[in-house]
């Protein structure tokens, strides 16, 4: 039977917006929390070296000296207050009419040292607060279980996720998010953008270079045991919460070759190899076959427990959900003008208009990238980030006129439409930093998403205080419409 044309937005489609606690919340020494990853990164004015340290790696030396610094701009430390202004925040998020608020919980908010036996009661009721906020105003929290937030101490004891110790501690800690949040929270994420773990080690791996002859080999070994973690979380969410759904988080790179030439395409297939690897273990559950080939000529030797492969089927997703930016070139020439985006590098389209960040705006690759995916897996697809950063100026009341983000947004949001009418099954979309927030990559205040502009600088100076930008209003109609008017 064929199936009935789905013309728009299904009902009950989550409509909302994105953040992560390690760019919003602040209070990093508040509330019994312990330090993380994303509280050693350091602003500098040049934007080039803000990327780059995110891919070199991070020495023991180099981490304390960091933790000690008091001196020094850490603008992810600050973020933007969340922690004090929730109440705030959730109230403008719901009157724009926000059917779900993506965020994240801050993994040493609740283990201080990611390792101990008992949970920081005071980082909980944290959490109660600002569901319960969220739930007042009918808005379903999507929680990111993992979101760029490691806790250091697991860093230095365990370095991160190359020990397998670790997901005994991630165990304990989804045990208790679920059983604490279970009757408050039915969507859930494991690890925000898994794949970032390939390229950025300590970032999201918590993995400290000391000793590490093949970092390669390190990155997938702990993404190993991020998969095996991801695996008991599923299983875990299931057995405690049957009514709640959880899916993968992937940062998707949709990559065209350059030109038609055989070798092109050759290298845009390796290319979407390497990002879909992530998502065939997590949705169909095993590692794919052409992996055995990349492990061999990488000199990566992963190490199997008994158990594992089992485990891997047994806890496969409910949902896909990803991030969605921009698209990339690959071709078999590395010659031309290079671009970067999102962590992805890569040659400049000749094709497409590039933001002022230097990331490619194609609206259309979303709808590619949808299909891509759905003809692939065939379960739920959730867009859980997509927006256009961009350096604001607000008039003397504070109010900014952002209609280059709303023209982005509304050609994204109309090739998702597009998709639903090729048959694709959309659950959601929660545009990033619906509110403006620290930078993932750059950790800046400058390159901002939101439909909220935030006074505060690069540099922690402002008042703090939240004001609508021409986008909030335009995103209260799309939601009120269930995106018919654009």
């Amino acid at each position: 039977m064929i199936k009935k044309l789905q013309t728009g937005f299904p009902e009950g489609f989550l409509w909302g917006g994105a953040t992560a606690a390690n760019q919003l919340e602040g209070g990093y020494t508040e509330g019994g929390k312990g330090f993380s990853s994303a509280d050693y990164a350091k602003h500098d004015d040049d934007h080039q070296k803000n990327l780059m340290n995110l891919f070199m790696g991070t020495s023991r030396e180099a981490l304390l000296k960091a933790m000690s610094d008091n001196e020094g701009n850490y603008p992810k430390r600050r973020g933007i207050d969340f922690y004090h202004r929730y109440k705030e925040d959730i109230k403008l998020f719901a009157d724009m009419g926000f059917k779900t608020f993506r965020l994240s919980i801050a993994w040493p908010r609740i283990f201080p040292n990611g390792d101990e036996l008992v949970p920081n009661e005071e980082g909980l009721k944290f959490y109660d607060s600002v569901f319960d906020e969220c739930l007042k105003y009918n808005i379903e929290p999507l929680v990111t279980i993992s979101h760029y937030e490691f806790p250091v101490g697991l860093s230095l004891k365990n370095n991160g996720w190359l020990s397998r110790e670790t997901v005994d501690h991630f165990e304990r800690y989804c045990k208790v998010l679920f059983e604490r949040y279970g009757s408050k929270v039915k969507y859930w994420l494991t690890f925000n953008e898994i794949n970032v773990l390939s390229m950025t080690a300590f970032l999201s791996g918590g993995i400290l270079m000391d000793g590490i002859t093949n970092m390669k080999e390190a990155q997938y070994q702990a993404i190993h045991h991020q998969f095996i973690a991801s695996a008991k979380a599923v299983k875990l969410c299931h057995s405690m919460i049957p009514d709640a759904k959880i899916g993968c988080m992937l940062a998707r790179f949709e990559s065209y070759p350059m030109t038609c030439h055989p070798e092109d395409v050759w290298e845009a297939l390796q290319t979407d190899h390497g990002n879909l690897f992530f998502t065939d273990v997590q949705v169909r559950g095993a590692y794919p076959a052409y992996t055995a080939r990349f492990f061999k000529e990488n000199n990566i030797n992963l190490v199997f427990e008994e158990g594992d492969e089992a485990l891997l089927k047994e806890g496969k997703v409910d949902f896909l959900s990803f991030s969605y930016y921009m698209s990339g070139v690959s071709a078999r020439k590395k010659e031309g003008e290079t671009t970067h985006g999102n962590m992805m590098f890569g040659l400049k389209n000749p094709h497409l208009e590039y933001s002022e960040w230097g990331w490619a705006i194609d609206a259309l690759g979303l709808r590619i990238t949808l299909n891509k995916l759905y003809d692939r897996y065939q379960v739920p697809l959730y867009i859980v980030e997509n927006g256009l950063g961009a350096k604001d100026t607000p008039d003397e009341n504070f109010y900014v006129e952002d209609d280059y983000r709303i023209e982005y947004l509304r050609q994204h949001i109309l090739a998702m439409k597009e998709a639903i009418q090729d048959g694709v099954e959309i659950m959601g979309f929660t545009p990033w930093g619906c509110i403006d927030l620290v930078s993932a990559s750059t950790s800046e205040m400058s390159k901002r998403y939101g439909f909220i502009y935030v006074d505060a600088d690069n540099y922690g100076n402002g008042s703090y205080n939240r004001y609508p930008k021409k986008s909030f209003n335009w995103y209260k109609e799309v939601i009120q419409s269930n995106g018919e008017k654009l």
